[in-house]
Formats: C-alpha cells, sequence, structure tokens
C-alpha cells in the first residue's frame, strides 16, 4: 500500500553538538526530506554502508573522531559518487577548491531557506 507514495529524499545529518544535529534535522524535515542522524564521521559511514538511499549528506567540519567534515566528504565522494554533500561551519571557511565536487560549503549561522533552495536545487527538485 505504500508504494504508490513517491519516496523523499534521504538526508544525512552529521553533527556532533546535540541542539545543532536537531535544529538541522527539523530544519530539513521541515523541507519535506526524510532525515537520518550521524555524530560523527564513523557513524555515518556505517550507515551509508548499510542505507544505499541517502540522497544528501550535510555534515559539521568540525567534529571528534577519525575523521572531520571535509575527510569525510572527500571518503563520500569516492565511494558514493552520486551522494551531493553539504559541508557547514561556523569556524573554518573554504573555497571550491577544498571541497570535493558537487559539494556546496555553508557559514554558520545556517541561512536555512538558502540552504534548502541549494539542497533543493542539487536534487533537481523545486
Amino acid at each position: 500500500m505504500g508504494n504508490a507514495v513517491p519516496r523523499r529524499p534521504v538526508v544525512l545529518v552529521v553533527e556532533d553538538e546535540f541542539f545543532l544535529r536537531i535544529n538541522a534535522v527539523l530544519m530539513i524535515e521541515d523541507a519535506g526530506f526524510d532525515v537520518l542522524e550521524a555524530v560523527d564521521a564513523d557513524q555515518a559511514i556505517e550507515i551509508l554502508e548499510v542505507r544505499p538511499d541517502i540522497h544528501v549528506i550535510f555534515t559539521d567540519l568540525e567534529m571528534p573522531g577519525s575523521m572531520d567534515g571535509l575527510k569525510l566528504a572527500h571518503a563520500v565522494r569516492g565511494r558514493w559518487p552520486p551522494i551531493k554533500i553539504i559541508l557547514a561551519s561556523g569556524q573554518l571557511s573554504l573555497s571550491c577548491s577544498d571541497i570535493p565536487q558537487h559539494s556546496r560549503f555553508f557559514g554558520k549561522p545556517l541561512k536555512p531557506g538558502e540552504m534548502i533552495a541549494q539542497m533543493q536545487a542539487m536534487l533537481g527538485h523545486g
């Protein structure tokens, strides 16, 4: 019965700070996406290995663990090329040459409308 409804794009939010993660999840869900959460790059990779339906990764740059957001972005680009990547940071700024192809960078605090519009554009929606 559920197959009649088109699946919503799936976004994986990778953010170690609880309140920032929840805010990002709510913002992205409100825009009509399904959201998965990871607290660091290692957990994100574990989720990616079992969820082939992820369309976009939204990741913070500064994270604890074996990889920061930029290393995660490059790892995802290498292993899952179709996935779109959005990187965000309140401390660091990146140029286009630093980030993998088909990725976007946003400074924090995020401008929700701008970020959601970019996400939709990357997916060819909206």
